[in-house]
């Protein structure tokens, strides 16, 4: 009895372990079951989203325009959204839109191309540059000039400075006119793509909640992650269209209406050069000021030179220390210097476009840069951060 009884649980254990193996078996099949799914349908999905690139790229920068010009414009919506249904405060904020971008476009263009024209003409007259040579050696600032630089080892000539004047004059005369022309020649599709980005803004206004909250259910980062990208993206754009974007209006503004009041010629067209140079931090409009300054002095306006040159630090110093901070506020934090190599990069990168382009991908890293050292650093170099 004893051993029959022995022998029944030698029997049970033998069969147990069969039966965990078995299971294990069974479980093991199923998680390679399922990471199979799992990786088919991340191909998938993969493949996917490129196809989808591959189908929105051609309107990729009409839909970053929107996305950027609807975050811009849509406090103006919600004001509008208070009282009216929301496909109406919509369709009023993309006419304001239209009325507030389009219009200028469409009316500065042709003025500032043939303003253009004439600056070229102007710049490649021989009669007026013999002319200029002619006053600018009979000039006692020239000479004064010299007197100083020759101490050290350096003299201006008459023949260079005239010739260095004339090319700087039609550089930017010609490639106004080539920009000009090229807008010109393309405004069946620059309309088209206004109205396609018009029309883009109108269902994000209404539907931008929505489509965030999608995209950062979508995303595996943390949600506080996904927000601080979208609130940093936010400002930046922000920042980019309403604080450089007016104070480039306003620089460019007064700007042309000082080079009107003294004489000086393309008025319209300079200030629209000074309005876009406004953007960089660094050199500014000075690029379009301190050259007129010289060149009055030099014509013997030594006032007018004086002026132009207190002007100029009056107002690009108000727009970048008063009325910038004021506007933007203190959200968008990012050095002088790494703002000016955006923009330049982004308008080598990306055309006129990358005056937007160029500060959100450094805006981007940097934010990436933020939730590394606070989330995921102590993962990639643990040891560092418990000594």
């Amino acid at each position: 009895m004893v051993a029959a009884s022995n022998h029944g649980r030698e029997r049970n254990e033998t069969a147990y372990p069969r039966q965990d193996t078995a299971e294990r078996r069974a479980g093991g099949q199923a998680r390679a079951s399922r990471d199979m799914i799992f990786w088919f349908f991340l191909v998938l999905f993969t493949l996917s989203s490129l196809v989808l690139g591959w189908l929105l790229w051609p309107f990729i920068s009409v839909i970053i325009v929107a996305a950027v010009v609807t975050g811009v414009f849509h406090p103006f919506y919600e004001l509008l959204g208070r009282r009216l249904q929301p496909g109406l405060a919509s369709f009023l904020t993309c006419v304001c839109i239209f009325c507030v971008l389009f219009v200028p476009i469409a009316l500065f263009v042709g003025i500032v191309a043939d303003e253009a024209r004439n600056l070229v003409v102007l710049a490649t007259d021989a009669d007026l540059a013999r002319r200029i040579g002619r006053f600018i050696e009979n000039n006692r600032v020239f000479d004064k000039a010299n007197q100083i630089l020759v101490r050290f080892n350096v003299q201006l000539d008459v023949a260079q400075l005239n010739s260095t004047l004339g090319d700087m004059a039609q550089f930017v005369g010609q490639y106004i006119v080539e920009l000009t022309a090229g807008i010109l020649k393309n405004m069946v599709k620059f309309v088209i793509n206004f109205c396609l980005m018009l029309l883009i803004t109108f269902y994000l206004l209404i539907d931008k909640e929505r489509l965030l909250s999608f995209l950062i259910d979508l995303s595996p980062l943390p949600d506080d992650q996904d927000t601080k990208l979208w609130v940093k993206f936010r400002d930046m754009a922000g920042a980019i269209l309403v604080g450089n974007g007016l104070g480039g209006l306003i620089q460019g503004v007064l700007g042309g209406a000082v080079f009107a009041l003294f004489g000086l010629p393309s008025a319209i067209l300079w200030g629209v050069v000074m309005a876009f140079l406004a953007f960089l931090p660094i050199v500014g409009i000075g690029v379009v000021f301190i050259p007129a300054a010289v060149y009055l002095l030099i014509a013997g306006r030594v006032g007018a030179g004086v002026f132009f040159i207190i002007f100029y630090v009056v107002l690009s110093g108000g727009i970048e220390y008063l009325f910038k901070p004021k506007v933007v506020g203190t959200r968008v934090e990012m050095h002088t210097l790494l703002v000016f190599l955006a923009i330049i990069g982004g308008l080598n990168l990306f055309g006129i476009l990358g005056i937007i382009y160029g500060p959100l991908v450094v805006t981007g890293f940097l934010t990436l840069t933020d939730i590394y050292h606070a989330s995921y650093q102590n993962l990639v170099a643990p040891e560092t951060k418990s000594g």
